[in-house]
């Protein structure tokens, strides 16, 4: 039992005396001025040529949404309905306040007195690149700020896909409905 308690003494000692030389130790503030370092700095630069982890940007389509330096015409991965359902909800979050669910443009902001972006349904946006679509969402255009850190890359891409999805359900020929809802639609029912 004394040896137990003698052991005990002695690491509650140790611990004490690290904790005292933790305490002691000298504490760097961002940019401020060091007697540490050569150079005075207490602020370390980068070792040349290292990335961060997770930082390195080697996939140019998925990162920037273009292919050879113009808007891509192609999603980097592929699209289904499991990555459109995760653009759905993205979209809903970060977008709908002010494009509206339907992508039309008539969102929150509009009934707030805020001006009305332009609707995913026009043209020019329907005939659009995926990339620049992301290029938009990533970097911001007019009034719409950008998302580049808020939104993910892989979220941007699905969002551009659900867009599409938005973009098609407003626009679709009747001649690639199914005939059932062809049917449906000319009879008004």
């Amino acid at each position: 039992m004394r040896r137990v308690a003698a052991l005990a003494a002695l690491a509650l000692g140790a611990g004490l005396g690290c904790h005292s030389d933790m305490i002691d130790q000298p504490k760097f503030r961002p940019l401020e001025r060091s007697d540490f370092f050569a150079d005075g700095n207490s602020s370390r630069p980068q070792v040349e040529g290292t990335v961060a982890r997770g930082q390195l940007r080697s996939d140019e389509l998925l990162h920037t949404g273009k292919e050879g330096g113009q808007p891509s015409e192609r999603f980097p991965f592929a699209v289904d309905p499991k990555l459109l359902e995760r653009g759905r909800e993205r979209f809903e979050i970060f977008c709908a306040p002010c494009h509206g669910r339907l992508g039309d443009g008539q969102g929150m902001i509009v009934q707030r007195g805020f001006k009305i972006p332009p609707s995913f349904h026009i043209d020019r946006l329907r005939q659009a690149a995926p990339g620049y679509l992301f290029d938009v969402i990533t970097n911001g255009f007019g009034a719409m700020v950008d998302y580049r850190g808020r939104i993910s890359p892989a979220d941007r891409w699905a969002i551009v896909a659900y867009v599409r999805a938005l973009q098609l359900s407003q626009h679709l020929p009747a001649s690639r409905l199914a005939a059932q809802e062809r049917g449906r639609l000319e009879s008004g029912s």
